[in-house]
């Protein structure tokens, strides 16, 4: 016996219809998407294309965890003027020869350092500063290469215990107000972050696109990178570090380098030069 299969055969219209019931809430891409689809008559190939977006949909995860510093309190060093530019910057640093050599040939801009340097990515201590004796400890920009109004700052924390999330950073201090886009910092301006005790380390942290320009205000509600990988916001181990340390010994200074951009996105250029400064650590 023959079995009847034009009973079961889905008119243009039925399928029509169902696609609409079932992907309202699609937006417009995606139902043009369908009806080309639809279009094709072929419902073999319009149930794959279905069932396999529907599972997308679905089962993704996410690439990124949004984290929120809403328990921490936000001090500064001092003031700034409306570019955000600090008032309380020091004498200017001489950038030698050596360390924009050094910046230059380890951080160049858009040159992926998953590529070039994969050490720095790959060696999993934390990106922070440790004392070892009483110090004070200056910070000095050297360049930026960002496409937002960035914002650099710090964080201190004890060596023993170092954070293992956002609920641990109690304080995160301004550096730079405005380190990125429309800086008006120039290559050698320098600031004193403190004296520090033996036992502490200290964190630095990217807001990204904090600074307000119309306003001339931060914003803390802003996506935090930081130094300490724990504390980045994607999910793969292997793309949350956004600061490496470059240990420059001919002068005894610590290279910084930051990436201002989520490493999961096609955008993020991977050169970890969006802010370039140095930390100058005296005994």
């Amino acid at each position: 016996m023959v079995k009847d299969t034009r009973k079961n055969k889905l008119s243009f219209g039925d399928i029509l219809k169902s696609c609409e019931q079932l992907f309202e809430e699609f937006n417009y891409l995606f139902t043009i998407l369908l009806l080309k689809l639809m279009k094709m008559k072929t419902y073999t190939i319009l149930s794959i294309a279905l069932f396999t977006l529907l599972a997308c949909t679905k089962d993704a995860t996410p690439v990124t965890v949004p984290v929120k510093f809403t328990s921490t309190t936000y001090e500064t060093l001092g003031t700034w003027d409306t570019s955000g530019k600090p008032n309380y910057l020091l004498s200017m640093d001489t950038i030698s020869a050596g360390v924009q050599a050094t910046i230059k040939n380890t951080l160049a801009e858009q040159s992926d350092l998953r590529t070039t340097h994969p050490e720095l990515l790959n060696n999993p201590a934390i990106a922070d500063i440790t004392i070892t004796q009483p110090s004070d400890v200056f910070i000095t920009f050297v360049s930026q290469g960002a496409t937002f109004a960035n914002t650099f700052a710090f964080y201190t924390y004890s060596t023993d215990n170092p954070p293992a999330s956002e609920k641990d950073i109690k304080t995160i201090t301004y550096i730079f107000p405005n380190v990125g886009r429309g800086t008006k910092l120039k290559a050698g301006d320098k600031v004193k972050l403190g004296r520090f005790d033996v036992g502490t380390s200290i964190g630095f942290v990217l807001m990204q696109d904090a600074w307000d320009r119309t306003l001339h205000t931060l914003d803390t509600d802003v996506v935090h990178f930081c130094s300490n990988d724990v504390l980045n916001p994607e999910v793969d181990p292997n793309l949350k570090k956004h600061a490496v340390l470059i240990s420059y010994s001919p002068e005894s200074k610590v290279l910084i380098g930051f990436e201002d951009t989520d490493r999961t996105t096609s955008r993020c250029d991977n050169d970890f030069n969006d802010i370039v400064t140095y930390a100058t650590i005296v005994h």
